[in-house]
């Protein structure tokens, strides 16, 4: 993913842009580990800590082992554990005496559908272009559609991804209404319910554990680990190669043996997974971080990444941008870090601050850009004073593949490590 990245803004930029993805990966992993860790200690009454060191030492073996291969083809049984443990555990939850009908509760006390408060539309918006745009950028996501045998493939495994991530997230929605529909009291659960005693975050596999036989609710653990294991094992993947190839081969040591940039590719993978083990195991706001780093990728990321396959922007303009979408973001204020806001957005945090940042970086970006490029090209700057060489007099540079670049097709997964565009210009061609 950012190769094109590196090719139009220069090397070193390009690493710069690789911290908000670096975040958006880790935090990531450390997450759902921290969320599968509270799954087992709800329903096996297991250790949070084993729980999450044994996780990531499995997704981390199979991933230093096959590569993209063993993700992906373990993708795709996960896939399938997933859809099948949780409609398995729905119609037993639906049917628990202590259940009410989720169509009456719906609109009804605890009316789990809710209502629409105007004063946050703001921030429903902001939350809505942050999940749509946001959610592009990421390696995890180029990783594979980059690696089909086509552009047309590449096309249609994305839509269908679309489409099935509507049908995977039916099961979380009517476990979450089944839940607020459910008198706890009648349950060995008891009293306070989950919502009044705060602990939402575990609801999954608190109704698998009250609401559902023993052997269904092991089929939903299941699902759950799953579905951890599938976004670990991708998520660690995608950092490491994306660390070996943008930041160690192509800003440091472009000229890597294929064997140094396996190793480093191996030991890039173990210390994503310890890194993300740690913060599962020791930072009570992991999903808080994910947060803030997912704001990055879509106010700092997304306008540099749509502008240089698109648009023509430099270094210039990208350094610019880079500030100003930081500064108007943190501008906003973070709640969970007590970061208090320094801008005075018009109705605080309803108002959609992280798309102003992001249009805004957008924008700098473009104007800078131009600016620049309009200086150099008139003559009105010398060529000399290009310091970032851009090489702005001659048109700038291209995001076109040097003749020296492997080709996607041309892409060695050796000693079980994968190395889909992520290795040096001397790797060989071998059959995929």
């Amino acid at each position: 993913m950012l190769d094109p990245l590196q090719r139009k803004l220069g090397r070193r930029m390009g690493g710069l842009l690789y911290l908000p993805a670096l975040l958006g990966e880790i935090f990531w992993s450390a997450a759902i580990l921290a969320a599968l860790g509270g799954t087992l200690s709800v329903i096996i009454d297991l250790d949070i800590r084993i729980s999450v060191i044994v996780s990531a030492c499995i997704a981390v073996l199979y991933t230093l082992v096959g590569g993209l291969y063993s993700v992906a083809y373990t993708d795709v049984v996960q896939l399938a554990c997933i859809f099948i443990g949780l409609w398995l555990s729905i119609p037993f939850a639906f049917t628990h005496p202590a259940v009410s009908d989720i169509a009456t509760t719906a609109y009804h006390s605890p009316n789990w559908l809710g209502t629409w408060d105007i004063s946050t539309t703001g921030l429903w918006i902001d939350s809505a272009l942050l999940l749509i745009f946001g959610g592009i950028p990421w390696q995890v996501y180029f990783q594979r559609v980059l690696s089909s045998d086509s552009a047309a493939h590449a096309q249609i495994l994305s839509f269908v991804a679309a489409f099935g991530c509507i049908a995977m997230s039916a099961p979380s929605i009517l476990i979450g209404a089944i839940a607020a529909s459910t008198d706890w009291n009648a349950t060995g659960y008891g009293l306070p319910d989950p919502i009044t005693k705060g602990d939402q975050a575990n609801i999954l596999p608190i109704v698998l554990q009250y609401l559902t036989p023993v052997a269904v609710s092991f089929f939903g653990l299941g699902a759950v680990s799953a579905a951890v294991m599938s976004s670990a094992d991708s998520s660690i993947l995608s950092a490491s190669s994306m660390f070996t190839r943008n930041i160690y081969n192509v800003t440091f040591r472009q000229k890597a043996s294929e064997k140094e940039l396996i190793w480093v590719m191996r030991f890039s993978i173990f210390a994503m997974g310890a890194i993300a083990t740690v913060l599962a195991l020791t930072v009570g706001s992991v999903y808080a971080l994910w947060y803030l780093s997912s704001d990055f990728v879509f106010v700092i990321l997304f306008p540099q990444f749509f502008s240089v396959l698109y648009l023509d922007p430099n270094t210039y303009g990208s350094i610019v941008a880079f500030i100003v979408g930081l500064v108007l973001r943190l501008g906003g204020g973070e709640p969970a870090f007590n970061l208090k806001p320094f801008i005075p957005y018009p109705g605080g945090n309803n108002f959609p601050y992280k798309t102003l940042a992001m249009v805004s970086s957008l924008v700098t970006l473009l104007v800078v850009s131009y600016f620049v490029r309009y200086l150099f090209v008139s003559g009105i700057l010398p060529a000399k004073y290009d310091f970032l060489e851009c090489n702005l007099a001659n048109g700038g540079r291209g995001i076109e593949r040097k003749k020296t670049d492997v080709p996607p097709e041309e892409i060695e997964m050796d000693h079980g490590v994968a190395n889909d565009s992520f290795v040096g210009e001397n790797v060989v061609k071998t059959a995929l």
